[in-house]
């Protein structure tokens, strides 16, 4: 809309840290894109960027801006969904910021089933870690967060929580796949790859090592869960994941069981939004079919 197009701009400054970046990315002149700032922060009554030798930030009162903004974006939003369902007819669009494991098998069946009886609506699916999470929803660039072990939880409004066993994924011929019971210290004792230490599989390793006399050493440690599960066919090494992000791929190649809940209890994959937020039509519906979807989750998990 037109009248939030200063606003737009604003936004993309920000993003770039520079006039010029800003306005080749908007394709407008730097000199007219400065021109609407300055003439923003005249009617605003304040600076809303402080100017630095190699480029420019929002100050507080840019930050305040920015942040009403999005919130305004948010508001407009759901009020066009709520138009939307007056005709029968949902329309929007859902952004939701989620762990790796969410993105093989749960979130492509849910986003598929949503989109079969509303085709109007959009998705957009943002790969974080825990903390990013928390923090697309403090800055509305997600609706929805669906994430392992979140980190802080202050402004993050629980809609369901569903218990995670780290499993250990391996070869169906390694020596620890045959024993009746997978403890941690044989675990950790056996070469192992390992997520790196900003994702919730990696702190309730880290966790229940400190309580033992192991630790977590891997021989690769890595951001992705793809090559964790891959990496395990080429040498005699076991990796770490949650089952929601798991299959069972059919050959008898690969195995997974869960770690001893003596020695590490589950973890939580809580879905959730920004605390005191009313999302948006879509949003809210598809989290209503999400935290349903995730009571019966369980019982899929082969």
């Amino acid at each position: 809309m037109r009248h939030l197009q200063t606003f737009r701009l604003i936004e993309a400054v920000a993003r770039a840290g520079s006039m010029r970046k800003a306005a080749q990315d908007m394709n407008i002149t730097a000199s007219a894109l400065n021109r609407r700032i300055n003439r923003f922060e005249d009617e605003f009554g304040a600076e809303i960027f402080e100017r630095l030798a190699g480029g420019v930030r929002l100050n507080p009162a840019g930050e305040l801006v920015l942040h009403h903004y999005r919130a305004t974006l948010s508001d407009l939003s759901r009020v066009q969904g709520q138009v939307a369902d007056l005709s029968g007819e949902r329309r929007g669009h859902v952004s939701i910021a989620c762990s790796q494991a969410l993105l093989p098998y749960f979130l492509p069946r849910q986003i598929a089933r949503y989109r079969a009886e509303h085709r109007g609506v959009t998705f957009s699916v943002n790969v974080r870690d825990r903390a990013q999470a928390e923090q697309e929803l403090a800055t509305y660039s997600s609706d929805l967060a669906l994430v392992f072990e979140p980190v802080y939880l202050v402004d993050f409004e629980v809609v369901h929580v569903a218990p995670q066993a780290v499993n250990v994924v391996m070869r169906a011929d390694h020596p620890l796949a045959r024993k009746p019971e997978l403890r941690l210290r044989d675990c950790l004792d056996t070469p192992h790859v390992a997520p790196s230490a900003k994702f919730g599989v990696r702190h309730l390793l880290d966790f229940a090592a400190r309580r033992g006399t192991r630790r977590v050493s891997p021989v690769v440690e890595t951001e992705s869960f793809e090559l964790i599960r891959h990496y395990v066919l080429h040498e005699g090494v076991i990796g770490f994941q949650i089952p929601i992000g798991l299959r069972d791929p059919g050959d008898g190649s690969i195995v997974f069981r869960p770690i001893s809940e003596r020695d590490l209890p589950p973890g939580n994959l809580i879905l959730g939004q920004m605390r005191g937020r009313t999302l948006p039509v879509a949003s809210a519906r598809f989290a209503m079919q999400l935290a349903t979807a995730l009571k019966d989750y369980p019982g899929e998990m082969r």
